[in-house]
Parts: structure tokens; sequence; C-alpha cells
């Protein structure tokens, strides 16, 4: 396998040759590569390249971010729901993305990278998180249409994954896919209600909502497969099932039924069925505004990283006390034995 140093060599012209290897990582890897061939599973205590490691770590960790940052658009909205019942349905929802990132973090520790670095690396900017967290929710529809578009791409992305090839992590996305789905029908019935028995103006504000919000939840599925620097590895690994472009079509085909029945239209006029694809051709994507968000420069993104920063720090007085009770323990437990 290529080491970072050698792939960064190879890119800046220089020479690209693989460092030697002995014949016990050799064997390794090739035992390693016939696990994946046979469509088998990798667990943490199993023999590993380095650079499916890190690119498990990586993704993983990107991914428990990805769940943390998300709760910070919709929690805003927990003291302003219209009802009783929505503040509870969106209290769950909140609650549940929280757990999604702790299975995911502790799927991360099991390739020997701890919490703290994982936190570390989102607090200093080092480490990504989806960029469709870095717009605003302006309305109360938007809680609505987050659950039905941007939960719905995330179903679509992670059902693939409880069939990734790193066990650990294929185990965890089995129950954040189960609760994914539970919350986009959550959001699309939310939707539904506003549709059918709401004012002209809730109507408005459902259209308006998906209007903001269709076109970066294409961009959740991430930039097109050719311009997609690790997707290649990744499914030849079998960390991933299912190219960026093929789940950003399967997603489009399947909302677009869903968007008549909701009585809303998305916002893209080139969006129309391709009876030789059997698909729906759609307009170009704005990927300018992808990686500008992506590298820092979105709507919230300087909100969302302040607000886990300030919440780590306030926070750290709960850590230091817990830290200091387990010593005590650890303490009595000691002397009693």
């Amino acid at each position: 396998m290529y080491t970072q140093a050698m792939d960064l060599m190879a890119k800046e012209g220089g020479p690209a040759q693989k460092p030697l290897r002995s014949a016990e990582e050799v064997q390794l890897e090739a035992r390693f590569e016939a696990r994946i061939d046979d469509g088998g599973f990798i667990e943490a205590k199993d023999w590993m390249p380095e650079h499916y490691r890190k690119t498990l770590v990586r993704q993983i960790s990107q991914h428990a971010h990805s769940e943390i940052v998300g709760m910070l658009p919709e929690g805003n909205w927990i003291t302003r729901a219209p009802t009783l019942k929505r503040k509870t349905i969106l209290l769950a929802k909140v609650q549940d993305e929280a757990g999604h990132g702790l299975y995911l973090y502790a799927a991360a520790e099991t390739l020997g990278t701890s919490r703290d670095q994982m936190y570390e690396a989102l607090h200093t900017g080092r480490a990504k998180y989806s960029s469709i967290f870095n717009y605003p929710t302006l309305s109360w529809a938007d809680m609505g249409v987050i659950g039905w578009l941007v939960d719905g791409a995330a179903i679509m992305n992670q059902v693939p994954l409880c069939r990734c090839s790193y066990a650990p992590y294929a185990r965890a996305m089995v129950r954040i896919c189960r609760e994914e789905s539970f919350h986009q029908r959550q959001g699309y019935e939310a939707l539904l209600t506003m549709m059918n028995h709401g004012t002209a103006a809730q109507k408005e504000m459902v259209q308006d909502a998906v209007n903001r919000w269709w076109w970066p939840s294409l961009m959740m599925f991430g930039p097109p497969d050719a311009e997609s620097p690790n997707s290649a590895q990744s499914m030849r690994w079998g960390i991933k099932r299912i190219s960026n472009d093929a789940l950003r079509q399967k997603f489009i085909d399947a909302t677009v039924e869903q968007a008549k029945l909701l009585g809303v239209s998305l916002p893209d006029p080139d969006l129309k069925w391709n009876e030789e694809r059997q698909s729906h051709d759609y307009g170009p994507i704005d990927w300018a505004e992808f990686w500008r968000v992506v590298n820092g420069d979105g709507p919230c993104n300087r909100e969302r990283l302040n607000a886990r920063v300030d919440a780590w720090e306030d926070g750290a007085w709960v850590r230091d006390a817990a830290m200091a009770y387990a010593r005590k323990q650890q303490q009595i437990d000691k002397e009693a034995a």
C-alpha cells in the first residue's frame, strides 16, 4: 500500500515507489484483500493496512461530528415548536442524533484513535462534518424539510454502510438507519399536515423551505464521482458500496414522487423524466458553493463551530468532576482489596 507521503510525492512529480515490506506484511495484506474480495468483514482485532485504518477514522469521525453538529440547527427550535406534540417529537429526535454520535465515536475508537483526539480535530477545524449543517433554519417548516430531505438523503447514504467491510461501523449503522428512517417519516408527516390542513401562509412557508434545502441536500452525497478523490479506493475496500452519483440519482428519483404527493414543487427547471435512462434528468449543481461551505465559508460555519467549542469548554467542570469521582472510587476499591 502507498503511504500518504508516497502519494504526495507522486502528485508533485517525485518517484512513486512502494516502501519495502517484509514477507509477513505481504502475506497479511494478501489475506486482507482476499477477505474483502470475498465480501467478508474486518474486525477491530484483525490486521488491516494503515491507509484503510486512516480512511475509516476520517470517515467515521466525520460522520460522528455531523451527527453532533446536526443537533444545533434543530435544537434551536425545540422551545419554539408550535405544539407540545411537535416539541416532544423534536426533542426525541435531537436526543437520537446525540446517541448516533456516541455510537460512531465508539466505533472510531476501535481503530486506535481517542475521543479527545477526534474532538480536538473538530474544534480546531481540521476535521470536517456534513456541509448541510452550515445552513440556517429560518422557519418551523425547515424542521419538516430537514426530516424529509436531509434525513432522507442521509438514509440513502447510510443504508449501504450497514454492509461496510469494517464490522464495528456496519453494526453501528444498523440501529442508526432504523432511527433515521423514523426521522424522515416524521418530517414528511409534519409537512403533510401543513400542506393539507395549514393556511396559505404555512403552505408558502413549506415551499420556501423546500426551495432553500433542495440543492444543499443533493450536495450531501459528495462531489461527482470523477472529482471524489477517496471514492474509488473506498469502494475497492468495501467501505462504500454505491458511488456518489448513483446514490444522488436514486434519491432524486424517489423524492420527485414524494414531492408530488406532498404538493410542492422542486426548484429545478431542468428536472424531467428521461424515458431512455428510466431516471430523472436534473440541472447543474453549484459545486463552487459546496466547496466554499466545506472549506468554512458557509452561512453558519463559524456559528456552528463556535457553539461546539463553547459547549466543550462550558462542560469542563462536569468532565473534571467525573474524573475526580472515578479516581476516588478506584482508591476506595484499592483499599477494600
